[in-house]
C-alpha cells in the first residue's frame, strides 16, 4: 500500500487494529494480538513510522506497522519496546527537586493517606480533604455510620442494575417465569460490587462488604443461587459493622449459603457435614479449636431442618429433616429432644460460637491481617478480640480500635493490593467515571480484568475466600495481566467508555513543570502523594530518556506522547501495589 511506505508524509484515514490484550515472544520477536477493537484514525505515514495526533495536537509515533493483509495498522510489540528502551546511559542524575519527598519505601508516611490506603479502595482528593477536616478519628466515625454520607452518585449507577434489596421470592418467581436472565442476575451482583467499590463515597462499608464476602465466601456466579445471591450481598451489606452474632446468624440462615454448603438438602438420616464443618473451620473458632471430627458431625445433625424452599427460594425450617439427640460442640451442649425445636437448639448454637474466644481471636486476626499486616502484632490482636468480646461481638469498636492504634499507625508499607485492590485502585487513581446512559459495559470489563489477574470479584472457586497475604499473588502471569489491565485503562484501550479526566490535566492541573525531573516529580506527586527515591527517579527518567533538567518544550515526551507509558510503568510499580 503506497501509505506504508511512501518516503514524503502522506496522511491517510485507515483502520487501527487497537491492542487490548496480546502475546510476545521474546525469542522469535513474534507479535500475537488475542484481542483488539478496530477505530478509524487519520494517521501520518513517513516510510513505514506512523504518527497519529496525540491530545496536544502533535504527531507522535506509535508502535504500529501497516498490514497489506489486514488492511490495517496493527500492534508490534518488538516496535514498542524499541521506542521505549532507547534511552541512552545518563550523565550523574540531578537531585530531586525543593520539596519533593525522596525518603526510603514506596508510600507516603502522611497518616491521612495510610488510612485511606488501608480503609478505602484509594485515596482521592475529596477524601484527603475529608480526613484533614474531620481527622483520622472522626473520618473513622463517620464511615461507620454509612447512612449519613450521600452516596448519591453512586446510587445512581447502581439503579441500571436489579435492587439487591428485592426478596428472593420475587426475583426466584422472575426467574422460573423467565422474565429475568440467571447469569444476568448473577453479572448483576458482581457489578454492583464493583461500582460500589470504585465510587461509593461509603469506602469503608465497600471495603468491608469485600471483607464479609470474602469470609463468608459463596462463590459467584454459581449454581443454584442466581434468586439468592443478590439479597445475600444485602444481608452482608447490612450487617457489616453490627455485631457478628446478628451477621452469623444471618448469613448462617441464608438460602444462599444453604444452598452453596448442601445444607438445604441435609437430614436426619443423611447429615450433610459440608455447612456444619465451615461453620467451625472457616467461620467461627477455626480449624485449630479442637472440635474434632464428632464435634463437625454434630454441628452438622444441629443444622438439620435449616433449608430452602422449592417453591419460593426463601428460607424454610423443616423439622422433618431434623435429627433428634443431645448434641456437644465446643462447650456448647443440648438435648435437642425434638424436631420442631431443633431451629431453637441450631440459634443458639450460632449464637455461642459467635460469642467464644476463639472466634474473637480469629476474626481480630483476619481483621488485622488485612488492615495492619500479613503478620500482624499479637498484641494488636489480642486488643481486638478483647473488644470484640467487651462489646458483645460488634464490629464498630473493633474498627475504630484498630484504625486508631500505634500498631496500625506502624504499619505503613506492610500490605500490598491484591489483583482486584490495585484495579479498583488504578479506576479511582485516574479519576474514571461510570459510562454515560444506562450501561455497564465499562464496570463489566473491570470483572473480566481482575479474573485476568486471578482475583475476580466474590469469585475465589472455594469456601475458603481470596488469600489476603502478599505472597499467594506473587506469579508472572499476574503481573503480566496487570501491566495488560493498567495499560488499557491508562490509555483508553479497553474499555473505551468510562468517562474520563484528559490525563495530562489530571496529573498536572494546567501547570507546566520547567524541567523532566520536575514533570516525573509532579507525576508521581498526584499518583502518589509523594515523589520517588533519587536511584528509582534516575531510572524513570532513563525509560524516558530525557536528563532531569532537560526543559519541558510542546513536545517533550513526558508530558505528551511518553505519558501514558509513563503513568502505566509507574502504576505498576510498588509506589502504587503498596497497600
Amino acid at each position: 500500500m503506497a501509505v506504508s511506505t511512501a518516503v514524503t508524509p502522506v496522511v491517510r484515514t485507515v483502520t487501527q487494529q487497537v491492542v487490548v490484550t496480546y502475546k510476545y515472544n521474546a525469542r522469535t520477536h513474534v507479535t500475537t494480538v488475542t484481542r483488539s477493537r478496530p477505530r478509524r484514525v487519520k494517521a501520518r505515514f513517513v516510510g513505514t513510522k506512523i504518527y497519529l495526533l496525540n491530545a496536544a495536537g502533535h504527531w507522535a509515533r506509535i508502535p504500529y506497522i501497516w498490514s497489506s493483509r489486514k488492511a490495517a495498522l496493527v500492534y508490534n510489540r518488538r516496535l514498542h519496546l524499541t521506542l521505549i528502551a532507547a534511552a541512552k546511559p545518563k550523565p550523574k542524575p540531578t537531585p530531586p527537586a525543593p520539596g519533593a519527598d525522596p525518603s526510603p519505601g514506596y508510600v507516603s508516611k502522611d497518616p491521612a493517606r495510610h488510612l485511606l490506603r488501608r480503609a478505602t479502595y484509594g485515596p482521592t482528593p475529596t477524601l484527603l480533604e475529608d480526613v484533614a477536616r474531620l481527622g483520622i478519628a472522626g473520618w473513622v466515625d463517620r464511615q461507620l455510620t454509612p447512612a449519613s454520607i450521600d452516596d448519591a452518585a453512586c446510587e445512581a449507577v447502581l439503579a441500571r442494575l436489579p435492587d439487591q434489596a428485592e426478596p428472593i421470592w420475587q426475583v426466584h418467581d422472575l426467574l422460573d417465569r423467565g422474565e429475568r436472565n440467571g447469569w444476568d442476575q448473577l453479572r448483576g451482583v458482581m457489578t454492583a460490587h464493583v461500582a460500589r467499590a470504585a465510587w461509593s463515597e461509603r469506602q469503608l462499608l465497600s471495603v468491608m462488604e469485600d471483607f464479609w464476602g470474602n469470609h463468608f465466601n459463596v462463590t459467584t456466579p454459581g449454581a443454584e443461587v442466581p434468586s439468592s445471591r443478590a439479597h445475600y450481598a444485602h444481608t452482608i451489606r447490612t450487617h457489616a459493622f453490627g455485631r457478628f452474632a446478628d451477621l452469623l446468624r444471618a448469613v448462617t440462615l441464608h438460602p444462599a449459603m444453604l444452598t452453596y454448603l448442601n445444607n438445604r438438602t441435609s437430614s436426619d438420616v443423611h447429615p450433610n457435614e459440608n455447612h456444619g464443618r465451615e461453620l467451625l473451620e472457616l467461620h467461627t473458632v477455626g480449624v485449630d479449636a479442637g472440635y474434632g471430627e464428632q464435634g463437625v458431625l454434630n454441628s452438622a445433625r444441629i443444622l438439620t431442618g435449616l433449608s430452602v424452599s422449592w417453591d419460593s427460594g426463601e428460607y424454610l425450617y423443616a423439622p422433618w429433616r431434623h435429627w433428634v439427640g443431645s448434641v456437644s460442640v465446643m462447650g456448647f451442649s443440648h438435648a435437642n429432644t425434638t424436631k420442631a425445636g431443633g431451629e431453637a437448639v441450631a440459634l443458639a448454637y450460632i449464637n455461642h460460637l459467635a460469642h467464644r474466644p476463639e472466634t474473637a481471636h480469629r476474626i481480630a486476626l483476619k481483621l488485622a491481617r488485612h488492615f495492619v499486616s500479613d503478620t500482624p502484632p499479637t498484641s494488636l490482636v489480642e486488643a481486638l478480640a478483647s473488644t470484640y468480646l467487651a462489646h458483645d461481638t460488634a464490629i464498630a469498636p473493633v474498627l475504630r480500635q484498630l484504625f486508631t492504634s500505634t500498631e496500625f499507625s506502624a504499619s505503613i508499607g506492610m500490605k500490598t493490593r491484591r489483583p482486584y485492590e490495585e484495579l479498583i485502585a488504578t479506576v479511582r487513581t485516574l479519576g474514571l467515571g461510570a459510562e454515560l446512559g444506562t450501561g455497564v459495559e465499562s464496570i463489566e470489563a473491570l470483572i473480566w480484568m481482575a479474573g485476568d489477574a486471578g482475583q475476580p470479584p466474590l469469585g475465589w472457586p472455594f469456601p475458603t475466600g481470596h488469600p489476603d497475604v502478599a505472597a499467594a499473588w506473587l506469579s508472572t502471569a499476574s503481573t503480566l495481566a496487570r501491566w495488560n489491565n493498567t495499560m488499557n485503562l491508562v490509555a483508553n484501550w479497553w474499555p473505551t467508555t468510562f468517562t474520563r479526566p484528559d490525563l495530562r490535566g489530571h496529573l498536572t492541573h494546567g501547570v507546566t513543570p520547567a524541567t523532566c525531573g520536575a514533570a516525573v516529580d509532579m507525576v508521581c506527586l498526584r499518583l502518589f502523594g509523594r515523589t520517588l527515591t533519587p536511584a528509582h527517579r534516575a531510572a524513570v527518567l532513563t525509560f524516558l530518556d530525557e536528563d532531569a533538567d532537560a526543559p519541558i518544550t510542546e513536545n517533550t515526551g513526558v508530558l505528551t506522547w511518553y505519558l501514558e507509558q509513563l503513568v502505566a510503568l509507574l502504576l505498576n510499580s510498588p509506589y502504587h501495589l503498596t497497600r
